[in-house]
């Protein structure tokens, strides 16, 4: 059954969740088929791109719309050569099936006339267990995966996959790793045993991304994955999420050593959602962490400093740019302050250029 929106009045979702987890940690606690292929926007083809970049979107919700909105009228300044998802792309719980009707409601809809390609990753609430946003539920995922097949827009042909451009070049300008971290992030343990933290499915995942990173030429990689690295929002910094460090789950500790193992160093740029706010942080060791999941929801302020940070804003909905040549990396911070997507404008917060 689905639960709606407004099923949890009195509680927030992070007050929820953790509770939940306080409960989990007390008690110890196949893909889809598509119906119909169907001709996807084309990937770019040169090296220079605009790339849009939204996270914790799928609500369906009048901001939604709104930051879609001011998107779609930022990109008959700026155009758009590709777009990013990173994550919670269908709130509360995810999908029942691959052809759901909120993958119109929370995707198509607010975003069409946004024509290009929308590399997409999975959220915790795409992949609701026993509770919404759980990120136990890995089989609901699977329905977002099969979605690949039913949209122009959509492209996740895999829990995790990379995709070099311009393709056809033998050193791309950039490549984007996307991630499945859900599985060494959930607020609750995972019930399947192949998607347990020290599972098959993260071994492979793992070993993937590390051949992957080695073997690639671009000149920018990127990682796309919902649960941040480092974060001044209120979650905090994996391997302490909401003040939690033993958990093999809620704490993040495992992705926080996926990422310090294989990511951070090799990498240029992490993208990640999780946290309803839009932060550009400082790098580490090279590679700069970006937050990005402000689209639909916002902290109201809220926050949690503990690292170095260039920009950052917890109380007013946005979505970021990234204009790529093989020279820079130009990172640009908009907000949105109105929630009527008839009148929605971005207004211009922030930019800052990552130079080889």
């Amino acid at each position: 059954m689905r639960i709606d929106n407004d099923s949890f009045p009195s509680l927030g979702r992070r007050e929820l969740l953790v509770g939940a987890v306080a409960t989990a940690l007390g008690a110890g606690l196949v893909p889809a088929t598509a119906s119909a292929a169907v001709r996807k926007f084309p990937m770019p083809t040169n090296g220079d791109l605009t790339v849009l970049v939204t996270g914790d979107a799928g609500t369906g919700e009048p901001p939604q719309y709104a930051v879609a909105a001011a998107a779609r009228r930022l990109a008959q300044e700026k155009g758009y050569s590709l777009a990013l998802g990173l994550g919670d792309n269908l709130y509360l719980d995810g999908a029942e099936s691959s052809d759901d009707d909120e993958f119109q409601t929370k995707f198509e809809l607010p975003n069409a006339g946004i024509d290009v390609p929308w590399l997409m990753i999975l959220g915790n609430h795409d992949t609701s267990g026993l509770m919404p946003g759980g990120g136990d539920g890995p089989e609901r995922g699977d329905f977002e995966v099969a979605y690949h097949e039913n949209s122009s827009r959509w492209y996740m042909p895999h829990r995790y996959y990379s995709v070099p451009l311009p393709s056809a070049a033998p050193a791309p300008v950039v490549e984007f790793f996307a991630l499945d971290t859900n599985p060494v992030a959930s607020f609750l343990p995972q019930r399947n045993p192949y998607y347990a933290w020290d599972g098959s499915f993260m071994q492979e995942q793992r070993a993937w991304l590390d051949a992957r990173l080695s073997e690639s030429r671009a000149r920018w990689k990127i990682v796309m994955a919902h649960h941040p690295y480092i974060n001044n929002g209120p979650y905090g910094n994996a391997g302490e999420y909401n003040g939690i460090t033993q958990d093999d789950y809620a704490s993040g500790k495992h992705l926080k050593e996926l990422y310090e193992q294989l990511v951070v160093g090799r990498a240029d740029l992490i993208l990640s959602g999780h946290d309803h706010c839009s932060q550009v942080l400082a790098p580490v060791q090279g590679t700069q962490q970006i937050v990005c999941g402000a689209a639909a929801h916002t902290e109201g302020g809220q926050s949690k400093i503990t690292n170095e940070y260039y920009w950052q804003d917890f109380g007013r909905h946005g979505f970021m740019t990234l204009g790529i040549s093989a020279e820079s990396v130009v990172i640009d911070a908009y907000l949105v302050e109105s929630t009527d997507p008839a009148t929605a404008m971005a207004t211009h917060a922030f930019s800052h250029t990552i130079r080889g």
